[in-house]
């Protein structure tokens, strides 16, 4: 990993640009050594041995990503890799891709397959990661590694509220891929953030409405979710969708006492809101506590590793878990926002049924962050410059450390 101070002393910007404005202390990368399969397959074995899992016992893989080294073959495929000394060949799935989404639409086909007539009484495993990474500029900072695994099962300790799920997708182009021959993405910032909070608007307000309609919750809000874990592109822009929240409740009951200190802001419509500052800053103020209560504790990996994409919201819930034990979670409700440039978003629920200690201990989080290689600005610049470099090699031979 590379540190954000020592980032922005080498990059020559201004101190804080990249710990307070963007909100990030530490970036994971990879160089030529790593691609998308490979930190998949260390993600998948890692997971399946510490936590006892079979092969045989899997009938449904899905993965979640938008870095891709094929234009055909799916990583999924490259996965079975790991199942042939098990003899187990039948597992349905493929990839799921659409930017930072394809991971919550992998975790939904697997619930929904097992929740339909075609489960054959075998689990799921929803992989979601990606490697993350900018053209050198104002966005490179953003970047990031990482994959996740999620085990979908009966009676599993988290469990999924259906039909307690809020969705917005829209055509936009805020952030997409269209040059086949570089890994770098094209993006518009201040569309990319106003993209963001408009999502949140919508699958949280579709979310509240089935709350209502089908959770038997009157006048829905924040109140009614104990923790809401948000996609991390930076931890600023998380502040940011907390904040939203609070101004879609305020819209929803604007007399409430909650916000007698911004009754200034009710004549501003919804679409007049977008890019007012004035009244981000109001709401992200009085938003801070719920904040710091309900989702601060998700925010581990994202300020430590950076951005994953598929796997960034992911790793918001394994934060929770490693963060917040498991005597104040016990029954407690985690929202889970979602979203992918392009754009597709959903918010969802899960209620915390059984004992998460276990699950917190082999993730062993802190201490994982703990026994990463610490490399210069300079070594970092030189991996993405060979990555850039090699990019869609056909005939090529890694010349990246393996010691590191």
């Amino acid at each position: 990993y590379v540190d954000q101070v020592e980032l922005e002393q080498h990059d020559g910007v201004s101190a804080g640009k990249y710990t307070i404005g963007l909100g990030q202390s530490k970036m994971a990368f990879c160089d030529d050594r790593e691609d998308i399969s490979s930190v998949c397959m260390t993600a998948v074995q890692g997971f399946m041995e510490k936590f006892n899992v079979s092969y045989s016992d899997i009938g449904r893989l899905e993965v979640g990503t938008e870095t891709i080294i094929d234009k055909s073959k799916s990583t999924k495929t490259v996965l079975m890799k790991l199942f042939e000394e098990s003899g187990n060949f039948s597992v349905e799935g493929i990839d799921t891709t659409n930017a930072c989404y394809g991971g919550t639409s992998a975790l939904f086909n697997a619930c929904q397959w097992m929740d339909s007539a075609a489960w054959d009484g075998r689990l799921a495993l929803v992989v979601a990661g990606d490697i993350a990474v900018y053209a050198s500029g104002n966005a490179r900072p953003s970047g990031g590694c990482g994959v996740t695994c999620i085990l979908v099962g009966p009676n599993a300790p988290l469990a999924l509220e259906f039909p307690l799920r809020g969705t917005f997708m829209e055509h936009i182009y805020d952030f997409y891929k269209p040059n086949l021959s570089s890994e770098f993405p094209t993006v518009d910032g201040p569309l990319s953030v106003t993209s963001y909070v408009r999502a949140v608007d919508h699958a949280y307000t579709a979310y509240l409405d089935k709350l209502e309609k089908f959770g038997g919750v009157s006048q829905a809000s924040l109140k009614d979710i104990d923790y809401i874990v948000f996609h991390s592109p930076y931890t600023k822009q998380v502040v940011k969708g907390l904040a939203r929240i609070a101004y879609n409740d305020f819209l929803r009951a604007p007399e409430s006492e909650t916000f007698a200190e911004v009754q200034q802001f009710k004549e501003v419509t919804r679409e007049e809101s977008y890019g007012n500052k004035v009244l981000e800053k109001a709401f992200v103020g009085l938003s801070k506590s719920d904040f710091a209560a309900k989702t601060e504790p998700s925010l581990l990996a994202a300020r430590n590793i950076g951005n994953m994409y598929t796997g960034s919201v992911f790793f918001g819930l394994a934060s929770l878990l490693t963060e917040v034990p498991f005597e104040k979670l016990e029954g407690k409700r985690v929202a889970m926002f979602s979203y992918g440039s392009g754009c597709a978003a959903s918010l969802y629920s899960f209620r915390v049924r059984a004992d998460t200690s276990d699950i917190a201990a082999t993730i062993r989080l802190n201490e994982r962050l703990d026994m990463r290689t610490k490399v210069s600005p300079v070594e970092f610049e030189r991996a993405m410059e060979l990555r850039e470099k090699t990019h869609n090699a056909q005939e090529y031979e890694p010349t990246g450390n393996v010691d590191e």
